[in-house]
């Protein structure tokens, strides 16, 4: 290979193929814009996949990130750093409710710990403590199994594809890892019907479906999850990795659908550190009864030995993710995603474009889904998908946003992004849907 090689040239010849990229060659980053290797500029709507949540190489994240670099990189998570504390803290804080924090690197490890929470409570404990607590009863049956939704992305392990409810996650890797069952998504009749079976022990689902197309519960549905958990003493787990921490409006997504309710744990990670890897779960203080008899909170179950981490819960990447949190706290971007998601779904509407089925909206996770007969009224080739083919045609006209599914388009833009922002995408999004033939 000559020395002289082009980077798609690099990745051709020693970078596994496990992603059908896209040919943009991209070489820096500021705010919301990012710029290729020519020197190209794009307005940057997908943000990592709603991971730079601050925008690219914010000057006090780097500030910060800097200083902490010079001082503590990495020790292990055999001793305590007062980073990891502190971000934990914050956390707990957000969440609202007493609960504990694991650090990890990614959203598809933080649901691990979820998997491996849910199986360690079906198999260890009856149960959440009752007034009776302490009666052991050992000789129960064990309940393994976790009850999924159709439509969800839960990572690319074994574990997260056995998990996710799209079987074209699942090919090629059979057999799955046994003990998930999927259902239809937002139908409370569905989740008591598959919470009937008694090896169930938990449910998992995301508040906001972000691959699926960008697909909300409704605040009913949550609040009967909620109810069907309790009754069956089965934990509700939630997979805010991309919906969580301000990409809503709110810190926490499901706050922004059903307000009055709390999970028993939670899985975060994309936007946490504004590009720096990061994941991390929140389980709850929440007492549950031991077959032995003892009472003890759930965050306490996964106890020593039984989960780890080697990068997971770094002082540089704690420090990064505080002054991400800071960011959105002190620059109001909560506020800020509110008003900017409003101001995009009234912009896109007002194109008026007969090439758009339906908008959906919750905060700055915005999907906009092309009509059906999209690919035969513009001739597509075959097995080209109407999202492939805008995202590419948007690329040509200076805008990057991501495909989901076949018809779907993402807006998952920083939560700092302007209203100017905000329309240059609108005006972008609209010449090239105008310049499609009438037909």
């Amino acid at each position: 290979m000559s020395p002289t090689s082009t980077t798609v040239e690099l990745f051709d010849q020693y970078v596994m193929p496990t992603y059908g990229r896209f040919p943009l060659q991209l070489a820096r980053g500021a705010g919301s814009r990012i710029w290729d290797e020519a020197g190209r500029e794009y307005l940057d709507f997908g943000a990592g996949i709603a991971v730079t949540s601050v925008g690219h190489c914010h000057p006090k994240v780097t500030a910060r990130m800097t200083e902490q670099m010079a001082t503590l990189v990495h020790t292990s998570n055999l001793y305590y750093t007062r980073p990891q504390g502190e971000l934990a803290k914050r956390l707990v804080e957000i969440v609202g409710a007493p609960g504990k924090i694991f650090f990890c690197n990614s959203g598809a490890e933080a649901n691990e710990a979820l998997y491996k929470l849910a199986r360690k409570f079906g198999n260890e404990t009856n149960g959440f403590a009752h007034p009776n607590a302490g009666t052991s009863n050992p000789d129960a049956p064990l309940r393994r199994g976790i009850v999924t939704m159709l439509g969800s992305f839960h990572g690319r392990t074994l574990g997260g594809i056995a998990a996710t409810g799209q079987d074209k996650v699942k090919k090629g890797f059979e057999p799955m890892v046994e003990g998930y069952r999927h259902i239809a998504f937002n139908d409370v009749a569905a989740l008591s019907d598959a919470m009937e079976d008694p090896d169930t022990a938990a449910v998992l689902l995301e508040p906001i479906q972000g691959e699926g197309g960008i697909h909300a519960a409704d605040a009913a549905y949550l609040r009967g999850a909620r109810a069907i958990c309790d009754q069956r003493s089965c934990l509700l787990m939630f997979d805010e990795v991309q919906c969580g921490l301000g990409r809503t409006g709110d810190w926490n997504g499901w706050d922004s659908l059903a307000p009055d309710i709390k999970p028993d744990a939670v899985s975060w990670a994309k936007g946490i550190a504004g590009g720096f890897p990061v994941g991390a779960v929140w389980v709850s203080a929440r007492l549950v009864q031991m077959r032995s008899g003892e009472v003890k909170p759930l965050c306490d179950l996964l106890g020593q030995g039984s989960h780890g981490t080697t990068f997971g819960g770094t002082p540089l990447m704690c420090v990064g993710a505080l002054e991400v949190l800071s960011i959105i706290e002190r620059e109001h971007l909560l506020e800020n995603v509110r008003q900017q998601g409003r101001h995009a779904v009234a912009g896109l509407q007002a194109l008026h474009s007969v090439w758009i089925r339906e908008i959906r909206s919750v905060g700055l996770m915005i999907g906009i889904e092309m009509v059906a007969d999209f690919a035969s009224r513009c001739m597509l080739p075959a097995g080209k998908a109407p999202s492939i083919f805008l995202v590419e045609r948007l690329h040509e006209a200076g805008l990057l946003t991501i495909p989901s599914g076949t018809h779907t388009l993402r807006w998952l833009p920083p939560l700092n992004v302007s209203e100017a922002d905000i329309d240059e995408a609108i005006q972008i999004l609209g010449g090239v849907l105008s310049a499609l033939p009438q037909v």
